[in-house]
């Protein structure tokens, strides 16, 4: 059972009297006066069961003030299917109808079902005495025990958002009030008489200081439970302070780790229960030095479908099978042994946030930033479950985040951008109702939505409200307010219905600069004021409720237990305006490891320091200095900033790509400049650039280049990030991202990556997997290959050798690295001592500081003093 929610619009939009008398109107009364009852001071109801319309069109209806005419809502009459039953509510303070499907109108009720661990999330429907509170009894075990209820049985409306848990072994009765939404639990007593449970929201745990805890007993009574509590671990008594299921704020508590609420819970027929809760209350801390971690990338989407019933189709670049929203957290889950036994300890993905654009699978069009997109989870496997996954393996998250631009669609409940319904577009040459566009049949709406709506935005003028939940075929008239122009109409201007007017943008909001074309690429101010495309729409990021909108919701995800963030498009904001955010983050996250995305072709310095085209000042190195001279990088400190090595990937084209190290050293020698180039993020490829041709294309040719590639990430500076399917080569030689106008995604470097998933036997065999496995065993063990700076670099093509040394000899290796042929190499002004090497085992004493070994073609030589030996097993390439 679905209900219609019709916005209104009318003479005003100032809440109506509750004391007025409100009419139905319509076909099954011929557009007579019949009265509404009234449910409560602000909701009036009626049924009413529709035939196939009148003379005038289909079945419809609106309510009518007074019965009079002189005020009816909405301005369109409501339309609705023929032959069906309607239970109609209209509420009084917010203007709105909703329109309720049902049996017939001598069976009015609504319907409600409990979803959890105890009937393997089925559902299974619950009773209802008055129509109003619905309830069940329901006996849970100790598997994680958890329950949703869920109002239609199919997902589309549950509460609450997160899974509501309970005690394990226990039975209890739950309700819902279906006006509040509000659900009670109630321990069932049994022969023992249990006292009823105490609970805690948030659940015990990590607890900012700026929220507060709720306490509140499950009892189900009239009479309000008592809560006395103490915060010190004692016993609570009467003489405490009292709570009665009210909110214990952050002051009551204090601050420092560890803190033991204990509370005394009485019910109103005497039961008594203590409780404790252990809260951490002030900031979170990150956890560890990221440089020792390394990074698997992968777009969520696109990497392993766990849940089918989430996929979905953009309605750009159709494939059928292969629908754009494919893999997602629960695919996701249940491949993290995979990527755990590739050796990595992070995972990077790709922007969780709802989003909204004809191709927005990846992520980067955000449009609620503080909701996940549904497309992602389902009901038993959420972004937290992920996040809490990760962790109970040992791995961290890392969160991809675009705060430069939203989507076209502007934000959810904040601020909207003029445009058309899309399900109004009709193409030149075609009529409404002839897209043939799998799934997208008749019109490019949203084919998910019961109205094909895609803007569900409240702050959209009301015009555009109405249609969100009404005429699904796009046939009723709509006119253009900004051009008077009448839609359905074929061929009428595109940008009304996909693009913008960067004019009409809301400058509290967004820049009104226009879009980037020609040389803006390369100049600070357009880069950082103007649209990078039709469904990038640039931030007003200098604003303080833009800000506010971003810094609350990024605090929101790592209070979920995201351990770093990735942040796109850095060069797109200012550099002391980006460093605002990122400091926002980690005073509430100590600790927190953030790096960005400064995307140029080449090893980008800055025209003040060398040969480079545009300035210093939207370079990757400016960022991670606070310097106000871009002539100067030593004029500032670290501004605790990372950024992705372009400057090293930018050489691969023309040398490991070929074979050879050649300029490798020379680019390593401006390491200084980076406030720490220890903490920079190295990469072979990603979902824009790749090392082949114009940077566009996945790596395809020889696999032992690819091998030299990943020898040079794992024992030079930085921390390696590994895009998905590098180790197996997936996709090699094909574009990135689409590139002809007719490339679907299978045809690019983001095609799904869960066949290699089905068959790990056979994808964990692949030389470049056993690779890597091995590189990541390596790394881990010596704290030289994670955390200290390259020096004495000396490169010669064929190979290069160069120093580690951590904390002054504290972790201490010789690296030497060779292309396809054997390489013979002395280092000078080494530490003495004896060397173990990583790869061989092969051990040498050093004692006039000077150390000699041969590389074989493909390998390495990682000479650790004092080291371990070998680590690992050979492969193909390091043996």
């Amino acid at each position: 059972m679905r209900v219609l929610l019709l916005v209104l619009t009318g003479a005003s939009l100032a809440p109506i009297p509750a004391s007025a008398d409100w009419y139905f109107r319509g076909t099954p009364n011929q557009w007579a006066a019949t009265p509404l009852e009234a449910i409560s001071a602000n909701q009036y109801q009626t049924c009413q069961s529709f035939s196939s319309g009148d003379a005038s069109g289909g079945p419809r209806f609106k309510i009518d003030r007074d019965g009079n005419w002189n005020e009816s809502y909405p301005v369109q009459d409501v339309g609705v299917e023929s032959n069906q039953s309607y239970l109609i509510n209209f509420f009084v303070d917010s203007n709105t109808i909703t329109a309720e499907p049902i049996e017939n109108c001598g069976a009015v009720s609504e319907e409600w079902f409990f979803r959890g661990t105890p009937n393997d999330w089925s559902a299974t429907a619950m009773t209802s005495h008055d129509g109003m509170l619905f309830c069940t009894e329901q006996t849970f075990a100790d598997n994680d025990p958890r329950f949703k209820v869920d109002r239609f049985g199919d997902w589309a409306e549950s509460y609450p958002q997160a899974d509501y848990r309970v005690e394990d072994n226990q039975q209890y009765k739950i309700c819902i009030d279906s006006q509040t939404k509000v659900i009670t639990t109630e321990l069932i007593q049994g022969a023992n008489s249990e006292p009823p449970a105490v609970t805690a929201t948030p659940a015990a745990g990590f607890y900012p200081n700026s929220q507060s805890v709720t306490l509140a007993v499950n009892d189900n009574q009239d009479t309000a439970p008592k809560i006395y509590y103490t915060t010190d671990g004692s016993s609570p008594n009467t003489g405490s302070s009292l709570y009665q299921g009210e909110i214990l704020p952050a002051s009551d508590l204090g601050e420092g780790a560890d803190l033991v609420v204990k509370t005394l819970a009485i019910d109103a027929t005497g039961n008594q229960q203590e409780q404790s809760f252990s809260y951490f209350i002030g900031q979170q801390a990150a956890s560890g030095d990221f440089r020792e971690e390394t990074i698997y990338f992968l777009l969520t989407a696109r990497f392993y479908d766990g849940d089918s019933s989430n996929n979905y189709y953009n309605r750009d670049r159709i494939k059928p099978g292969d629908p754009q929203w494919r893999g997602d957290f629960k695919g996701l889950i249940a491949q993290l042994d995979y990527i755990q036994d590739l050796g990595f300890t992070a995972i990077w993905v790709t922007p969780p946030v709802e989003n909204r654009s004809g191709l927005d699978y990846h992520g980067y069009h955000a449009y609620d930033f503080y909701t996940v997109d549904p497309r992602l989870e389902s009901p038993d496997a959420s972004y937290q479950d992920f996040i809490d996954a990760a962790h109970a393996k040992g791995l961290k998250v890392i969160q991809d985040v675009v705060i430069n631009h939203s989507s076209q669609y502007g934000l959810r409940d904040h601020v909207w951008i003029d445009r058309l319904p899309t399900k109004y577009y009709v193409p030149a040459g075609s009529s409404q109702g002839e897209i043939s566009n799998d799934p997208y049949f008749g019109n490019l709406g949203d084919y998910q939505s019961a109205y094909r709506d895609d803007n569900d935005n409240s702050v959209a003028p009301a015009w555009f409200r109405e249609r969100h939940s009404s005429d699904p075929d796009g046939i009723t008239p709509l006119v253009d307010p900004k051009t008077g122009t009448t839609v359905p109409l074929a061929g009428y201007d595109p940008n009304r219905f996909f693009g913008i007017d960067a004019q009409t943008l809301d400058p509290s909001w967004y820049h009104q600069d226009g879009f980037m074309s020609g040389g803006d690429w390369e100049n600070p101010q357009a880069l950082q004021n103007k649209h990078m495309a039709g469904d990038c729409i640039d931030l007003a990021t200098e604003n303080q409720n833009v800000k506010d909108y971003i810094n609350g919701a990024i605090r929101q995800y790592l209070d979920m237990g995201v351990d770093a963030i990735r942040l796109d498009t850095v060069k797109h904001i200012e550099r002391d305006e980006l460093l605002e955010y990122v400091n926002n983050w980690k005073a509430h996250k100590p600790g927190l490891f953030v790096f960005g995305e400064n995307l140029v072709k080449g090893t980008g310095f800055g025209s003040e320091l060398d040969n480079d085209n545009a300035s210093a000042v939207i370079r990757p190195w400016w960022y991670t200095r606070t310097t106000q001279d871009p002539a100067n990088p030593n004029g500032g400190g670290d501004s605790g900033f990372s950024v992705l090595d372009f400057s090293i990937f930018s050489t691969f084209r023309d040398n490991v790509t070929q074979g050879n190290f050649g300029g490798i050293g020379g680019v390593l020698g401006w390491d200084w400049v980076y406030g720490d180039a220890t903490k920079l993020v190295t990469f072979f490829q990603n979902h824009d650039v790749g090392p082949d041709n114009d940077f566009k294309y996945r790596y395809g040719g020889n696999m032992g280049h690819a091998a030299m590639t990943y020898n040079l990430m794992w024992t030079n500076r930085g921390i390696p990030a590994l895009y998905y399917g590098e180790e197996v080569m997936f996709q090699a030689g094909l574009p990135q991202d689409i590139a002809g106008a007719t490339d679907t995604i299978d045809m690019t470097g983001r095609a799904y990556f869960g066949p290699y998933l089905d068959d790990k036997a056979t994808t964990s065999q692949h030389p470049l997997y056993q690779h890597i496995k091995r590189l990541n065993q390596i790394r881990k063990v010596v704290p030289a290959l994670q955390k200290a700076p390259t020096s004495q670099v000396n490169e010669w093509g064929a190979g290069i050798s160069y120093i580690r040394d951590y904390n002054n000899g504290e972790s201490y290796a010789v690296v030497g690295l060779s292309n396809a042929n054997p390489q013979t190499m002395t280092v000078t002004g080494v530490r003495n001592g004896t060397y173990r090497d990583a790869v061989t085992g092969n051990q040498l004493t050093v004692s006039n500081g000077s150390i000699s070994f041969t590389v074989k073609g493909y390998s390495a030589g990682i000479y650790v003093l004092n080291g371990p030996g070998k680590i690992g097993t050979d492969g193909e390439f390091l043996r």
